[in-house]
């Protein structure tokens, strides 16, 4: 009989804390449960629209166009002010199986309607409406590929198109300068199998037991947070690991809308 000595026993019975380490921080596409997905923002994707940008976040890909109008809504009238408003789509293939367009439908799903209201209170947070007068920038968001957090990789670009299309008007003496007041980007936080991962991707998403999305300024203040408990809820301790994942987060989505807005960051 072969007897190994104590120190390698370890090769063939491996400890027991040390498997479950290993299964523990396990991720379908290997990242760390505070890690991004790859981030790609592709300016000019539309050689029409004022602003605009292919947003790619891993697998989910979404095109973002702004287009200004020199016009508001009536409820927006005589006030010197301008506004931003959203719409919000994704197109048949860009999941799985096929998902008949909502136009043939008749209306729109109550999913679409909240995420692009969503998408315009995000980005009028951050906007001086009345440094951009009395016109309409509309923020139209695509979906061409859908692998979760369609709704936070439309804002993060959209926020991109929407400064792609202010500086055409200071470039055009329209304005003097670009009426924004900060940087926003959002990303998704989950718990999946007791673990707080950053940014969940359609696998994990949909076993998550808490989802969550934060939309935040590059100056660390939060414009919106949607949470759901969907199989457990979450204690306190484990709230604040997900706004500190979160923040780190946008943080680096934000450092990306900034090498692409290089220019409009002198101009603040």
């Amino acid at each position: 009989m072969i007897r190994l000595p104590l120190e390698a026993s370890w090769l063939i019975s491996p400890p027991r804390h040390r498997l479950q380490s290993s299964l523990m921080f396990y991720r379908s596409d290997n990242r760390t449960t505070e890690q991004l997905r790859p981030v790609s923002i592709i300016p000019e994707f539309i050689t029409t629209a004022e602003g605009s940008v292919l947003i790619e976040v891993g697998n989910t890909r979404v095109i973002c166009t702004a287009s200004i109008e020199e016009t508001v809504p009536q409820f927006m009238r005589n006030t010197g002010k301008g506004w931003i408003s959203s719409e919000y789509a994704m197109i048949p293939r860009a999941t799985l199986t096929r998902t008949s367009r909502e136009v043939s439908k008749g209306r729109q799903s109550g999913r679409t309607h909240e995420i692009q209201r969503l998408i315009g209170r995000s980005l009028r947070a951050v906007t001086d409406l009345t440094r951009l007068g009395e016109r309409t920038i509309w923020i139209d968001c695509d979906v061409i590929q859908a692998d979760g957090g369609t709704r936070t990789a439309s804002i993060t670009g959209a926020f991109v198109a929407l400064g792609l299309a202010l500086e055409k008007l200071v470039q055009a003496g329209t304005l003097t300068s670009v009426p924004l007041k900060d940087f926003v980007a959002a990303v998704s936080v989950g718990i999946v199998d007791g673990e707080i991962l950053l940014d969940l991707c359609y696998e994990e998403d949909s076993r998550a037991d808490v989802d969550m999305n934060f939309v935040m300024t590059a100056g660390h203040k939060m414009v919106e947070v949607q949470a759901t408990a969907e199989r457990q809820a979450f204690d306190e301790a484990q709230f604040a690991k997900m706004i500190a994942y979160a923040r780190q987060g946008v943080h680096s989505l934000i450092a990306k809308q900034q090498a692409v807005l290089s220019a409009l960051t002198l101009r603040q």
